[in-house]
């Protein structure tokens, strides 16, 4: 059986910490979707992993670690991620394993993210883009014109030929929609050709791979990237990142049936933040939102980009929760809120006077609408020495009593602080 880990709302949740506890006791990690876009900090006896592609699982020695086929693999950014965790004293190399059915994200991909985000931004309507090339590839990958990892390994007769006449078909496509853009063809194809030996050892059949481990009774955990409100679907579209986030994702992207999916966590910070544009309902431009960012060290793994800031908005939570069907939540970074009086959480929207049902997908009506809050009192008490969750100060089991209460699923885990024994859990 599976149990998987979910962002709720714009990402950055801090998943990557529950993943990394969840994993003493699990056999195989996964990821499902997503690419080097996603960022993981774990902090592991004081020492910091940022991970990227790389499925978190990777800081248990003996976990095993999948990047599954609904994942897009920038080949030269998964090295230098492995690089970077060897660097630190954390060799995973033989428990790293990626799916043939990888689509793979090359340079080019890169490039052409960034002239796109560039032609939007003249018009005003830039997404916010890391740049990172996912979405290009998954755009690719849509009109069956990408390459997938088993092209650029494949053993037999003539397949890097193959592979080439691939490739260059695929970059002849970028230069008739972008122009002539400045990009070495032959540089890349080179380093490619150097890949292919390197990669090798690491790619399996991930169907194949995941339905031997179910057979086998093992603990599969599946880390989620970035979060429901930047699913292609259900997210703030077209604000959103260019995979399915959501628990659909997890069924594509690895390959397994419904019945297989045991737990789903939804991780919450209890404030809310997002990177990139798009409406943003309870934002706080003025010094909440200040505070927030500079206690809560608001500043994207991947981009280094500023999170913009706000307060708990129970309307994206529920509404996430409809479509992840979470068994349990995971409410992070709750010492960041330890010197505020006052605490508001956003609990409905209303719209020229009417109280609306769900979450709207029209961002022209998202961006007028006005939020209902409630205000919860304060603990004004420094939470990070806390160990048990019953030594939370009441206030604040109060809080995440009303959190619990309103969108109808229990906390399990509560964070408060970045280290990994930051991590309280409510029996």
């Amino acid at each position: 059986m599976l149990d998987v880990v979910l962002g709720s709302q714009w990402g950055d949740e801090g998943k990557g910490k529950l993943v990394d506890i969840l994993c003493d006791d699990i056999d195989v990690c996964a990821r499902c979707q997503g690419g080097n876009n996603a960022g993981h900090t774990i902090v592991v006896d004081g020492v910091k992993y940022d991970f990227h592609l790389l499925p978190s699982g990777l800081v248990n020695p003996k976990c095993l670690n999948l990047i599954g086929s609904g994942v897009v693999v920038h080949v030269p950014s998964l090295f230098e991620e492995l690089e970077n965790l060897e660097k630190k004293g954390l060799f995973c190399r033989d428990r790293l394993f990626i799916s043939s059915r990888c689509h793979l994200v090359f340079d080019f991909h890169q490039r052409t993210d960034k002239l796109k985000e560039a032609e939007l931004s003249a018009t005003k309507k830039s997404i916010g883009t890391t740049g990172k090339g996912i979405g290009p590839t998954y755009s690719t990958k849509a009109s069956r014109s990408g390459i997938r990892v088993h092209h650029l390994v494949s053993e037999e007769p003539g397949a890097w030929d193959e592979f080439k006449v691939r490739y260059q078909r695929l970059v002849e496509s970028r230069y008739k929609r972008y122009g002539d853009f400045d990009y070495d063809v032959e540089s890349e194809l080179k380093k490619y050709e150097g890949y292919r030996e390197l990669l090798k050892p690491f790619v399996v059949d991930a169907v194949d791979f995941v339905h031997k481990a179910i057979a086998d009774d093992k603990k599969i955990l599946v880390e989620g990237a970035n979060a429901l409100m930047l699913d292609l679907d259900y997210g703030t579209y077209p604000y959103v990142t260019s995979s399915a986030t959501g628990i659909g994702g997890v069924l594509t992207g690895l390959g397994v049936p419904p019945r297989t999916i045991n737990n789903v966590y939804g991780v919450v910070k209890a404030y809310t933040t997002r990177v990139g544009e798009g409406p943003f309902p309870t934002e706080q431009l003025n010094e909440v939102g200040e505070t927030l960012q500079d206690v809560g060290a608001e500043f994207g793994v991947t981009t280094g980009r500023k999170r913009r800031c706000g307060w708990l908005d129970l309307v994206v939570l529920k509404y996430s929760n409809l479509i992840n069907g979470y068994t349990a939540l995971n409410i992070t970074k709750l010492d960041v809120l330890d010197k505020f009086k006052d605490i508001k959480v956003g609990v409905s929207y209303s719209y020229k006077g009417k109280t609306l049902s769900s979450f709207p997908e029209d961002l022209t009506l998202l961006g007028k609408v006005e939020v209902e809050y409630v205000t919860l009192p304060g603990w004004e008490t420094d939470i990070t020495k806390v160990k048990n969750y019953d030594d939370l100060p009441e206030n604040a089991k109060k809080y995440l009593d009303y959190i619990e209460t309103f969108v109808g699923v229990p906390v399990k885990w509560v964070g408060t602080g970045p280290a990994r024994d930051s991590m309280l859990k409510k029996h």
